[in-house]
């Protein structure tokens, strides 16, 4: 065997490794432990008592995350790039390799991120991601629309009631501002529109119709998108098994009349050695 063969063997082996079931489901929950302890390194009580057991795991678990990594390397080359999931864990993996001093500390938490591997091992999940990236284009549009709105309000509530109400509708960021916390309906009654409205009382006529226009209309446009692009993507997944179930049993049946032509030949070869021994006979 040469040394390349042996090379592509062990590549195999790794990759074959890595790709195991016991093996994901091992990292997965490395993932989801490392989750839990940098949850409790939040905690001050739990740094006092077993802060530098937690220290010693987190640097454990950063350790097979690198080893992970190495190995995904070694079994498949360049080709691990072309895996969006290995380029995430790649760049959060080397946020947790950053020294552990000043403003980095911070940087490092980010390991948390990898919690959201879960995402592309469960189906429904997947499915739930999938729809929502095939809504981005839908929801670009929607979001240039409110974007209109929320200027052209915004102009206006500045123009009307910036002289009164300088704190909320003094400039026109400001009022942008507002008018998002008037569409999140987070305080807009009794915080802001009544008090607009003890000096301008007809200020609901402005205020209800944008709270239709984008509280209620946007939210019902985002979960349209959502449920429709859920449903063509449900639709797409029938679609794909049903061609592999009708491509499969296409190749069943050509199997089957396969077996069939040669059961007619044999039985025609039959009869022609059946017919050349009767004639024999009769000769």
């Amino acid at each position: 065997m040469s040394d390349t063969e042996a090379v592509l063997t062990l590549r195999d082996r790794a990759r074959e490794f890595i790709e195991r079931r016991s093996v994901t489901n091992a990292i997965l929950g490395v993932i989801i432990f490392n989750a839990v302890t940098l949850g409790l390194s939040t905690s001050q009580t739990v740094q006092e008592h077993v802060g530098e057991a937690l220290g010693v795991l987190d640097r454990v678990v950063l350790g097979i995350f690198v080893v992970e990594l190495l190995i995904k390397f070694y079994a498949y080359g360049l080709r691990f790039f072309s895996n969006a999931w290995n380029i995430f864990d790649l760049v959060v993996v080397g946020l947790g390799l950053l020294p552990d001093r000043g403003g980095l500390s911070a940087l490092r938490g980010l390991r948390v991120i990898r919690a959201m591997r879960l995402l592309s091992v469960i189906p429904q999940m997947r499915a739930v991601v999938q729809a929502l990236l095939d809504a981005l284009p839908g929801m670009g549009a929607v979001i240039i629309m409110i974007s209109i709105v929320f200027y052209v309000f915004g102009v206006m509530a500045t123009l009307m009631y910036g002289p009164t109400f300088d704190e909320w509708f003094g400039t026109l960021g400001r009022s942008l501002y507002s008018l998002f916390q008037i569409m999140t309906l987070e305080s807009w009654s009794m915080g802001i529109v009544r008090p607009v409205m003890e000096v301008h009382p007809w200020a609901w006529a402005f205020f209800v119709p944008f709270i239709v226009i984008t509280a209620f209309s946007v939210l019902n446009l985002f979960i349209g998108l959502l449920v429709n692009t859920m449903q063509t993507a449900v639709e797409a997944d029938a679609e794909a098994e049903f061609t592999q179930l009708r491509d499969l049993v296409r190749s069943e049946t050509d199997i089957v009349d396969a077996h069939v032509l040669e059961l007619h030949e044999e039985l025609r070869a039959l009869r022609r050695e059946l017919a050349a021994l009767k004639g024999e006979g009769n000769g």
